[in-house]
């Protein structure tokens, strides 16, 4: 049986996702999907990494480009509307390092 983070890493590989489409999905509540994805946020195995897509205000437009927490924000710190969009959250694949190989020879 997968555990939970598996399950979650699973799912977020198929295309960015809400915290709610997350814990809806993955059938545990938003505060255990959330402490799942900091987990798979802080995981440097497996290949991929998680990339968020920032929420952002609908009344005013302000990205929340720096925020580190990935706790959906409650209000928005410009202009103090509570009408914001979710963040994304999804996992993608980390590029592999090509080493290069040279064909060069030390000296003779």
């Amino acid at each position: 049986m997968e555990t939970i983070r598996q399950r979650i890493r699973e799912y977020l590989t198929d295309g960015p996702r809400t915290l709610r489409q997350v814990s809806q999905e993955i059938r545990v509540s938003e505060d255990e999907a959330l402490e799942s994805l900091e987990h798979i946020a802080k995981d440097k195995g497996g290949g991929t990494k998680l990339h968020v897509t920032p929420a952002e205000c609908h009344s005013c437009g302000y990205v929340f480009v720096k925020r580190e927490r990935l706790k959906p924000p409650s209000r928005c710190p410009a202009c103090k509307s509570e009408r914001i969009s979710h963040p994304l959250y999804a996992l993608i694949p980390i590029p592999v390092k090509k080493h290069s190989t040279s064909s060069k020879t030390g000296p003779e």
